[in-house]
């Protein structure tokens, strides 16, 4: 008798959507924890100059990174299986690391790659995967189309997320600039 009352109370619907509600919590959270993006550009430079600013360098250490940033070190074994790494510094001297391997290099298509912000230790704060695809566009322009996804391994990782769309735009803005003073 007692234990119908507290049923008929309304205390199963009110603990139905409490659990409703805990997992509309935990689904935005973990998609807080994943980002996808794309970005399509067209680039006053031929195809071949873009791709060698993305495999060499003395290139990718002039455009990679938000537009504050300067990269101090960049190496870059751009093969299948080759590594790759960066180190961007802010304005400020702090130094922020970059780095991942090559899984498909087809010059100058398509570059794929892996792409984790790591800490002073090198240990992965995001964890992301990175496809560039590089096609002749009207003349001696490029079309580039990026496609990257991350996930966070932090709990600071939604804020770097957020910020995601707008650093890759700043990165290829740098590019643009870098690879239309060269042409």
């Amino acid at each position: 008798e007692q234990r119908d009352g507290h049923v008929n109370s309304g205390m199963e619907s009110g603990a139905t959507e409490t659990f409703d509600r805990l997992n509309e919590i935990v689904t935005a959270q973990a998609t807080m924890m994943e980002r996808s993006i794309e970005i399509v550009r067209i680039f006053d430079a031929p195809r071949e100059l873009v791709y060698q600013a993305w495999t060499d360098p003395e290139h990718m250490t002039q455009w990679w990174g938000p537009k504050v940033f300067t990269n101090h070190s960049c190496k870059l074994d751009v093969r299948p299986g080759g590594a790759w790494q960066i180190v961007m510094r802010s304005p400020d001297g702090t130094d922020y690391g970059c780095k991942g391997i090559y899984s498909e290099v087809k010059p100058p298509e398509r570059l794929v790659f892996t792409n984790d912000a790591v800490d002073k230790e090198g240990q992965p704060l995001l964890k992301g995967f990175t496809t560039v695809l590089f096609e002749e566009h009207q003349g001696n322009k490029t079309k580039l189309t990026l496609q990257t996804r991350a996930e966070g391994l932090v709990d600071f990782a939604p804020q770097m997320l957020k910020d995601m769309d707008q650093g890759w735009s700043q990165s290829l803005d740098k590019l643009a600039a870098h690879v239309s003073a060269v042409h």
